[in-house]
């Protein structure tokens, strides 16, 4: 039986899941045939193998990717329209041209090509895919960064553990764990972080905080005698926004202080130095950071656009992937690179791909995945939008989180009383490492 704990300070809850007790409700009239023993070893069955992963980064490749142009290509057929393949160092996997590093570290690198998802707007699916759920006006789902946040410790961190790194017009949400779970936002990592640095000398800080203090003083002798008239919200923002102001940790986001061989080995553009910001946050302790590359949505020429993008891509990812090798990140640490969906298998009138989510290809690396393994293959044909072994968007989360020692079948109690699991997906077996 597994219980669930709710946290959002009216102390904490515990609640069985609807499912776990439906199974029992089913089991109860076998109970009495099966030996507790092997109860509590089918129970341990699909724990994690290992010490489980701690940090997730999320390549996130916003608009919608090709899987025909980059992890599921079908040259020579019809619907690859000149697209051509090349071959990886894991026999039998080939990736689309331009991938050339990501081909030498393709053994550590598991495909998913049978992601099927039934959102097919940007908006409506860029929240599946980051949340786990489709969207539903009665509640907002945390990303998934925002869950790791919320059920892995943060002891030693001075600076936010959730970053988005060149966000969108969504950025991951804390949903309704809080907006302090909300991701914090920085743009291009070779500028400076706005609104860290101190604007006053220290000695004229340290006197605004003394007479702040005075009011903050005042303030609280009028507030209600059951509530802590030293501590307010604003008090603990403050305190906060202070800490990280002074944190050595700061130091993590200059990617400058990087040598010039490391920073050129992730390409000379905003996404490479976000992948290996994202590579020195995740050693200072970050739990999860996610790095936007846009220019997927490629209605009007395709394929010039899709590879200016893989230009990108490529070298980064790739760079991230050896760096967190090593510095013996890789199994602690779960890289997901994907967008919302995929390209129809067709090409437009003006040489673009439409949306897709019937059959598109994610990336996943680290954390204790599998490396050069395929799972899944969509129709060479482009006539079927049924793919072999459907992945739904559910289920990779269900993993992602199985990988951090996170039970995704864990319930919280949201702010209306309403229970919710952290995923309503399976975890997909296959995908781990045996």
């Amino acid at each position: 039986m597994k219980a669930q704990s709710t946290e959002f300070g009216c102390g904490s809850i515990n609640h069985i899941s609807r499912r776990t007790l439906l199974k029992l409700g089913g089991a109860a009239g076998l109970m009495w045939l099966t030996p507790i023993s092997q109860m509590l070893a089918r129970a341990d069955e699909n724990a994690p193998k290992g010490k489980p992963a701690r940090s997730v980064i999320i390549l996130w490749m916003a608009g919608g990717p090709s899987q025909l142009e980059t992890f599921d290509p079908h040259p020579d057929s019809k619907i690859s329209f000149g697209t051509k393949a090349i071959k990886t160092a894991a026999p039998g996997v080939k990736l689309a041209e331009g991938f050339g590093h990501l081909a030498e570290v393709m053994n550590d690198i598991t495909l998913v090509r049978s992601v099927v998802s039934k959102e097919a707007d940007h908006e409506r699916a860029v929240y599946n895919m980051k949340t786990g759920y489709r969207p539903n006006p009665t509640v907002v789902h945390p990303s998934i960064g925002a869950v790791v946040c919320h059920e892995l410790d943060d002891s030693g961190m001075d600076i936010p553990r959730h970053i988005s790194i060149l966000p969108d017009q969504w950025p991951a949400r804390g949903g309704y764990l809080g907006g302090q779970y909300d991701a914090f936002q920085i743009f291009d990592p070779k500028e400076p972080i706005q609104d860290v640095a101190l604007q006053a000398p220290q000695e004229r800080l340290d006197q605004r905080m003394k007479d702040l203090s005075v009011l903050e003083h005042a303030f609280g002798r009028g507030r209600p005698a059951n509530l802590d008239a030293n501590t307010t919200l604003h008090q603990i923002a403050m305190s906060r926004a202070l800490k990280i102001m002074s944190s050595a940790q700061l130091s993590a986001f200059d990617v400058k202080q990087a040598p010039a061989a490391q920073r050129a080995a992730y390409g000379d553009t905003p996404f490479g130095r976000g992948c290996l910001a994202a590579l020195r946050l995740i050693e200072t302790g970050v739990r999860c950071v996610e790095v936007t590359l846009n220019g997927w949505d490629t209605h009007i020429n395709n394929h010039a656009a899709q590879r200016k993008n893989v230009d990108m891509l490529d070298p980064a990812f790739a760079a991230l992937i050896l760096d967190l090798k090593a510095r013996n990140l890789f199994d602690s640490t779960v890289v997901l690179c994907g967008g919302e969906f995929g390209r129809t298998p067709k090409m437009n009138p003006v040489g673009g791909r439409d949306h897709w989510p019937y059959s598109f290809s994610i990336a996943m690396a680290g954390g204790g995945l599998r490396g050069g393994h395929i799972h899944g293959s969509s129709d060479p044909t482009g006539e079927s939008k049924e793919p072999e072994k459907p992945v739904t968007v559910q289920d990779i989360h269900a993993s992602i989180q199985h990988t951090l020692g996170i039970q995704y079948e864990k319930e919280l109690m949201t702010p209306v009383g309403r229970p919710l699991a952290l995923s309503d997906g399976h975890l997909i077996k296959e995908l781990l490492k045996a």
